[in-house]
Order: structure tokens, then sequence, then C-alpha cells
């Protein structure tokens, strides 16, 4: 493997779709209101919202090679990282420089939109970079923020900085879907930590699963995960979300079938896989179904 395809793997492009659709959830917000923005506005929150991700993953990369945690995760299919610079070591610098060069040409169309919209991009727009530059270092060892964190950087940060990106007002509706962003964001993140928990207490970090325990940690997923389909359904039926929206209820009794089926599955790799994979899709599902139920 080259050090081009390692650079390309430490992106995780398999997993690059979430930063789209939450971007998109904006766009759909903006299109609800009768605002049709600009194709070039378009165009740049979605490149920047894909650069964003990248940047992240780029650096997380780097710093779990740096600090050893590669060598000692386990990885699975959805979580413990791409692998990439454990097999080519000579690449980290190369990873290094494509996630900082990614990070710095997402700040170039965050200028642009600052220049356009003015200082609500510039508090959002400077709470992501602050996000993407101190997760894998600082926020990991704050149990609060390690949850918190990747939810409010999908949510808040991307679902309502592609709203004022692209013009469009904040609104009720604006702030539901960023809600349930970070829910299922937050989730996400909790739950793939869970099979990585051993090897990150051993080079410090102390996120909940470490803190609380598994078991614990599966509840809180379970929580967050019901929450955001409770929030849909609560926003429906208060008129905030349209009628369509109602779409992104579909893939909720597998959400349910992933609260029940965890904490069974805490401590048999083989059968936490698939809820794990099973997450994955839900939350994807969920985000793409809003965004249609917006967008009818």
């Amino acid at each position: 493997m080259s050090e081009t395809v390692a650079v390309v793997r430490a992106t995780r492009p398999n997993f690059l779709i979430l930063a789209p659709l939450c971007a998109g959830l904006g766009l759909a917000v903006a299109w609800q209101q009768g605002q049709p923005p600009a194709l070039l506005d378009t165009l740049l929150v979605f490149v920047g919202a894909l650069l964003a991700h990248a940047a992240v993953n780029l650096l997380n990369e780097y710093e779990d090679f740096i600090s050893g945690l590669d060598k000692i995760t386990r990885r699975t299919p959805f979580s413990g990282g791409s692998g990439a610079l454990p097999e080519i070591p000579s690449a980290a610098r190369r990873v290094l420089l494509a996630g900082l060069g990614t990070l710095a040409l997402v700040i170039g169309i965050g200028l642009y939109f600052l220049w356009l919209r003015g200082l609500p991009m510039f508090v959002l727009g400077a709470a992501g970079v602050v996000l993407v530059l101190t997760y894998t270092r600082w926020i990991t060892r704050s149990p609060l923020l390690c949850l918190l964190a990747p939810g409010i950087g999908f949510g808040p940060v991307m679902v309502l900085g592609s709203l004022i990106a692209l013009g469009a007002q904040l609104d009720a509706t604006a702030l539901v879907c960023a809600t349930v962003a970070l829910l299922l964001t937050s989730e996400l993140l909790l739950i793939n930590q869970i099979p990585d928990a051993e090897a990150d207490r051993q080079i410090g970090r102390r996120h909940l699963v470490i803190t609380l325990g598994p078991r614990v940690a599966s509840r809180i997923v379970a929580a967050l995960l019901l929450a955001s389909y409770g929030s849909i359904g609560i926003a429906a039926s208060a008129g905030l979300l349209p009628a369509w929206s109602l779409l992104a209820l579909l893939p909720l009794p597998v959400a349910v079938w992933i609260s029940w089926r965890l904490p069974k599955a805490l401590e048999r790799p083989e059968a936490l896989n698939p809820v794990l994979g099973s997450n994955v899709a839900v939350l994807l599902a969920t985000l793409a179904l809003l965004m249609v139920g917006l967008s009818l």
C-alpha cells in the first residue's frame, strides 16, 4: 500500500456520508423556508462539510498513531480507526499535512461565508475549528465533553452553520433538526467507544464507557437514540416539522432492537459488530429520511 492510499484510507471515506447528510438538513430547511440558495453557495457548503469531516478523521488518525493507541486497539469495521498508519508508518507526516491542509481549505470556505453572512457565521465556524483541533488530544479527556462534542460538531455547527451559510433563517425547525443530528451523532460515537474502551483507558482517555462502565453507557446510548425519535415525533405533533418528516421514524423498530440487544452483546465481539453496523445504518437512514421529509 502506497503512502497516498494510506492518506485516503485515513480519511475513513466509508463514513464521510454523515457530513453531507447534516449539511443536507440545513439545505432542506432553507428550501422549506422558500429561500432557494445560490448554486455556488450550496456546492461550497457541501464541499466544506465533507472536508471538515475528512480533517477530523485525518487528525484523529495521526494523533492515535503518535499516541500509540493504534498499536493496542482492537479494530472493528465501525471503530478503532482505519489501521492505515500502523501498516504504513512512513505516511504519518503526509496524513498530518493532509489534515492541516484540509482544515485550511475549510477555513478558506468559512472566510467566504463570514464575508457573506457576518458574525453568526464566525461563531459557528470558530466553534467547528476548535472542535476539530482539540477533540482527540484534549476533549477525549473529559467524559461529558467527549459525549457532546461530536454531536455539537455535526448538529448545531454543521446543520445550523449550513443554514446560515445559505442565507436562511434560524427557526424552530432548524433547531429540531440540529438537535436530532446532535443526539444521533453523540450516540454513534458513544456506542463505537465500547470496543475501544480498554485501549483508550491505557493512553489516558476518559469517556463515559471508561468512567461509568459499558453497561451504563449502553443505557445512555439507548436514551440518546430513542430521544432523537421522540424529538421528531413531538416536533411533528407540535407543527414544528412537516408531517412528511415522520418518514424519519421508519428506522425506529431497528433502533428499539439496538437498545434491547446492545447490553446483551457487550461481552461478545461477534454479537457486538452487527449491533454497531445496524446503528450506523439507522443513523444515516434517519437523517436521510428527515431530509426527504422536509423537502417534500
